[in-house]
C-alpha cells in the first residue's frame, strides 16, 4: 500500500543519520536538507548530539510521533525499530535503505518477514529494504547522487535495482531529462513496481501528473497487475518504456518442441509488453533516449528532415532511420532550389540538408523554417549541430531553442559536442530542452517506439470456435501412462482440437493397418505424405516421406516406418503446396500462454524469426505480430511471388489463442508447418503437449 505519510510526510526521522556524508546515513540527511524538505526532520544517533545542524535523539523511544521513518542501520536492528515506531510513534511509512535481508540469507529473509508482518498489522507503507530510497518533489529520501532536475511534468521512474537506478539517472541527467519522482523498490515485497503503477493509475490526474513512466524491472511478480495498470495508464494518455533484465532461455534447454526451444521467459515478457503498449528497451542509454523522445510533441508520421553541418552524422542517421522503417525523403523542386539559394555555395538540400561546416546560425534557422513551413511531407526535423572547437555555439543554440518553442513539428536536437561545447550544451538544457548526443541511438529508440503497438483490447474472440467441444475433448483425454503428468496427445485428438477451433487441416488418416492407409490414399488421391506416429521428432528418425505417388511406394514406406523405435502407427496426408508458416504456443507460469508465429522451415528453426503475443489475442494483435516479422515481405509477396492470405493467417492465430484460453491444460504446441497461398492457410502437422492434474 502507498499512503500520504510516504508521499507527503509532515515529519521524517532518519534512524542512523550521521555527520559522515560519505556514508548512507549522512548522505540521506544531506539530500533531505538540500532538497528543501519543509516538514520536521529528526535524527536518531546514539553517539552524536547533533547531526548536520539538527539536534539528535540518542534513543528512538525519545521521539515524538513521526510520520515517515528512514532506516539506515544494520538489518538485525530493523524489526525492533519498525515495531517501536509503528506501535508507539504512529509511524505509518518506512523506507529501509539497509541491506542484508532476503536478498542475501535465509536469516535475512526471516527478518524481512517480521517487518512485513508489522507493516501489515499497522497498515504501513514500506519501501525496501535494500534500496536507495524515494525521491520526490516533496522529499529527497535517497542517499545517492545525482539528484536530477525535478519537475511536475518530468518522468516517473521506478526501478527494481538501486545501483542500476543511479546509472540510469546518470544517463538521463546528461541528456537533460527531467524527473517527477524516482522509486527504488529494493526487495519490493510490500510495494513492488506493479504496486506503484497501480497507485499511479488509480490516482491519475491528467492535469497535474507526469505522462511518462520509465521502468527498470528485474522480476515481474504479478504480470496481470502490470498488464492491467500499464494498459490503463497508456489509454489515459501516458507513455511507458521499460527494461526487463534477467530474461534468459535457460528454461528452454530441455524443451521437446520447436516452440519450447524458442519460447523462453523473454518471449513472455515481449508478449506482455506488446499487449500493454510498453516500449521495450535493452540498455540504459536506450531507455533514457526513449524517455527524452516522450517529452517531445507526439507525431504519427515517418518522414524526417535532417538539418546538419556535418555530412557523416547525417548519413549515419539516414541509414539508421531507414533501417528502422522510417524515411528521409529526397527534397527537390522549386522550393528546394529556393532554400539552396539562401545557403552558402556547395550546400546540399537533397535531405539531409547540409548547410556546411561554415553555415551560420541564420542558415540553421532558415533550413528549419523551410522544413516547418514549406516542405509539406516532412513530419519531424532532426538537427545535428556541434563544433570542432573553433567557434562557440551559444547563438546557434539560441536559434534552435526559439525554433523548438515555435515550430509545430517536433525538433530533435542532436548536439554531439558535449565536451568541447559543454557550457553551450548545458545552457541549452537549462532552458528545458533535451539532447540526443548520438544520432544512431536516437534512431534506434525511435524505431522501438514506432513499432510498439497500441494497448490491445482485453477481449476473447470466440466466433468460429466451439468451446464446449474443446472442453469435452480435453476432459475425455486418457490419463498419461506410468503416473506421469501428461504428454503429447494422439493425432486424432490433435485433429479434433484444431477442427473445434476452426483451424483447417489437411485431409489425413492414421492407422497401423497398411491396407486401410492405402485405401485412404486412393480416395484422397496421390501424391501423399507419410509420417510415423509415436516418436516426437519425426524427421530426426527418418519418419517422414514426401511426394509418395503410388500404392506400392506407400506400402514400402509403411513397412519401413513401423520398424522405427517407438512407432505405433503411420499417418497419411494429402500432399499440398504453399508457403510454410509456423504457429506455436507455450504456457509460462504467471503469464499464461505465449503464442508465437513466423515463417516455417529455416526461418523458425535457425533464424528464429518469430513474433510473440499473450493469449487471448485480438485480430489487431495478430496482424501486428505478423507484420513485425523480419520475413514479412515474403508473406506480402516479393520478386514476382504471390503473397499469402494474411487475413486468414491472423484469424488462425486468434483462434488458436482462444483454444488455449479454454484449454489451459495445453502446455506446449506446434503447428509446423501450415501451408499458405493466396486463398487459404492449412495446418499440415501439429503436436500438442497436455498436462492434467
Amino acid at each position: 500500500m502507498i499512503n500520504r505519510e510516504l508521499l507527503e510526510p509532515k515529519s521524517i526521522v532518519v534512524i542512523g543519520g550521521s555527520n559522515n556524508v560519505h556514508k548512507p546515513g549522512g548522505a540521506v540527511v544531506r539530500n533531505l536538507q538540500q532538497g528543501g524538505y519543509k516538514g520536521t526532520l529528526r535524527i536518531v544517533n546514539p553517539k552524536e548530539d547533533e547531526v548536520q545542524g539538527i539536534k539528535a535523539f540518542h534513543d528512538a523511544k525519545e521521539l515524538p510521533p513521526t510520520e515517515l521513518a528512514i532506516l539506515v542501520v544494520a538489518a538485525k536492528f530493523c524489526p525492533q525499530y519498525v515495531e517501536l515506531l509503528a506501535k508507539e510513534k504512529q509511524t505509518r511509512a518506512f523506507i529501509i535503505l539497509s541491506a542484508g535481508f532476503g536478498e542475501e540469507t535465509h536469516e535475512g529473509a526471516l527478518l524481512e518477514e517480521q517487518i512485513l508482518d508489522i507493516c501489515e498489522q499497522y497498515h504501513c507503507s514500506l519501501i525496501g529494504p535494500n534500496c536507495i530510497g524515494l525521491l520526490t518533489r516533496w522529499h529527497h529520501s535517497v542517499f545517492t547522487k545525482p539528484i536530477p532536475n525535478l519537475d511536475p511534468k518530468g518522468v516517473d521512474f521506478i526501478s527494481g535495482s538501486g545501483a542500476t537506478a543511479v546509472f540510469i539517472l546518470e544517463s538521463a541527467v546528461t541528456k537533460g531529462l527531467p524527473f517527477n519522482s524516482v522509486w527504488s523498490i529494493g526487495n519490493g515485497k510490500r510495494i513492488g513496481i506493479e504496486t506503484v503503477l497501480e497507485y499511479m493509475d488509480e490516482h491519475f490526474d491528467p492535469q497535474h501528473d507526469s505522462l511518462v513512466k520509465l521502468l527498470y524491472i528485474e522480476n515481474i511478480s504479478d504480470p496481470d497487475k502490470l498488464l492491467y495498470h500499464a494498459t490503463s495508464l497508456i489509454k489515459k494518455g501516458c507513455r511507458i518504456a521499460a527494461i526487463k533484465a534477467g530474461s534468459s532461455s535457460a528454461g528452454s534447454r530441455a524443451a521437446s518442441s520447436h516452440t519450447g526451444a524458442i519460447a523462453s521467459s523473454d518471449a513472455a515478457v515481449e508478449a506482455l509488453f506488446r499487449k500493454a503498449g510498453i516500449v521495450r528497451c535493452f540498455s540504459r542509454e536506450e531507455l533514457t533516449t526513449v524517455g527524452c523522445i516522450f517529452t517531445l510533441p507526439r507525431f504519427n508520421g515517418k518522414n524526417f528532415a535532417i538539418v546538419t553541418h556535418a555530412g557523416g552524422p547525417g548519413v549515419m542517421l539516414t541509414d539508421a532511420l531507414s533501417k528502422g522503417g522510417m524515411q528521409v525523403p529526397p527534397l527537390s523542386g522549386p522550393v528546394a532550389e529556393e532554400l539552396k539559394a539562401q545557403l552558402f555555395p556547395g550546400s546540399s538540400v537533397a535531405n539531409p540538408i547540409d548547410i556546411l561546416a561554415t553555415g551560420t546560425p541564420e542558415h540553421l534557422g532558415i533550413a528549419i523554417d523551410y522544413c516547418e513551413k514549406k516542405f509539406k511531407d516532412i513530419d519531424a526535423i532532426m538537427v545535428i549541430f556541434g563544433t570542432p572547437g573553433l567557434v562557440q555555439l551559444y547563438e546557434a543554440y539560441d536559434v534552435l531553442h526559439k525554433k523548438i518553442l515555435t515550430c509545430k513539428k517536433p525538433i530533435f536536437p542532436v548536439l554531439p559536442s558535449v565536451n568541447t561545447a559543454g557550457p553551450e550544451v548545458q545552457e541549452f538544457l537549462s532552458r528545458g530542452h533535451v539532447n540526443f548526443s548520438d544520432e544512431v541511438t536516437l534512431a534506434t529508440a525511435l524505431t522501438q517506439i514506432m513499432k510498439t503497438p497500441a494497448p490491445a483490447e482485453q477481449n476473447v474472440i470466440i466466433q468460429g470456435v466451439d468451446v464446449p467441444r474443446i472442453r469435452r475433448i480435453i476432459d475425455s483425454l486418457p490419463p498419461a501412462p506410468n503416473g506421469e503428468k501428461g504428454g503429447y496427445i494422439a493425432p486424432e485428438y490433435v485433429h479434433e482440437l484444431l477442427e473445434s477451433a476452426g483451424i483447417p487441416t489437411v485431409p489425413e488418416f492414421v492407422s497401423a493397418d497398411r491396407d486401410e492407409l492405402t485405401a485412404f490414399a486412393e480416395r484422397c488421391g496421390y501424391p501423399v505424405v507419410a509420417k510415423v506416429v509415436g516418436p516426437v521428432h519425426k524427421s530426426d528418425v527418418g519418419g517422414v516421406a514426401l511426394n509418395i505417388r503410388s500404392k506400392e511406394v506407400l506400402a514400402a514406406e509403411f513397412d519401413r516406418m513401423m520398424q522405427i523405435e517407438g512407432a505405433t502407427a503411420v499417418m497419411v496426408q494429402k500432399m499440398i503446396k504453399g508457403t510454410e508458416l509456423f504457429i506455436g504456443a507455450k504456457y509460462e507460469p504467471r503469464f499464461g500462454h505465449v503464442v508465437l508465429c513466423g515463417l516455417g522451415g529455416i526461418f523458425v528453426e535457425v533464424l528464429k524469426d518469430v513474433s510473440s503475443g499473450l493469449a487471448p489475442l485480438t485480430y489487431e494483435e495478430a496482424h501486428s505480430m505478423i507484420q513485425s516479422l523480419r520475413g514479412y515481405k515474403i508473406i506480402k509477396g516479393t520478386r514476382g511471388q504471390a503473397g499469402i492470405n494474411e487475413r486468414r493467417y491472423a484469424e488462425i492465430i486468434v483462434r488458436l489463442s482462444t483454444l488455449l484460453r479454454f484449454a489451459t491444460e495445453i502446455k506446449e504446441m506446434d503447428i509446423n508447418p501450415l501451408l499458405a497461398d493466396t486463398d487459404n492457410v492449412v495446418a499440415v502437422d501439429a503436436r500438442i503437449l497436455v498436462e492434467k492434474s
